[in-house]
């Protein structure tokens, strides 16, 4: 079963032009509570991110959470024990890291082709939509961060360790 939910019934007539098979609701609960829906995508403002995502959980689903994953480490942190508690996935979402160009760059690092990484750089040219429940590092930073972490694929340290062994 597909199901989308949005607490604006206009959504449902845009919905019904794109996807005409896929059934429509104004309550969450209808998705979180479903024994016939085995995974949650939660894209939703920030500040619904934990309570929806933790009751996904609590009823058995795995759930794929829209960054910034939560407003907090603390919620982050109690997300994912309750995951592995509950043996269950759950992923935060890292868009670029599918694009081609990323993963160009991981394959030119991984080849050794750019010689070795003593400084990375990153340069935001659009910000892209506005969020008005979070601030603009919160919620832009973690593309960086997570291709940063897919490139280079160990702990950064800092310029001054360069050099020196750990």
């Amino acid at each position: 079963m597909v199901l989308v939910a949005d607490r604006n019934p206009n959504c449902e007539s845009r919905l019904k032009k794109t996807f005409p098979g896929v059934g429509f609701t104004t309550d969450e609960n209808q998705i979180l509570t479903s024994t016939e829906i085995d995974v949650v995508a939660v894209v939703t403002p920030v500040w619904t991110h934990f309570e929806l995502a933790k009751k996904a959980l609590e009823n058995g689903k795995h759930v794929f959470v829209e960054k910034p994953f939560t407003y907090s480490v603390a919620q982050g942190e109690e997300l994912v024990e309750l995951a592995e508690r509950k043996n269950l996935k759950l992923m935060v979402d890292h868009t670029f890291l599918f694009t081609g160009a990323v993963r160009k760059i991981k394959e030119l690092v991984d080849k050794k082709e750019l010689g070795d990484l003593y400084y990375y750089d990153a340069l935001r040219v659009n910000l892209g939509l506005f969020q008005h429940d979070v601030n603009v590092i919160w919620d832009l930073a973690p593309h960086d961060l997570s291709i940063m972490d897919y490139v280079i694929g160990e702990k950064p340290r800092p310029s001054w360790l360069l050099g020196r062994s750990t």
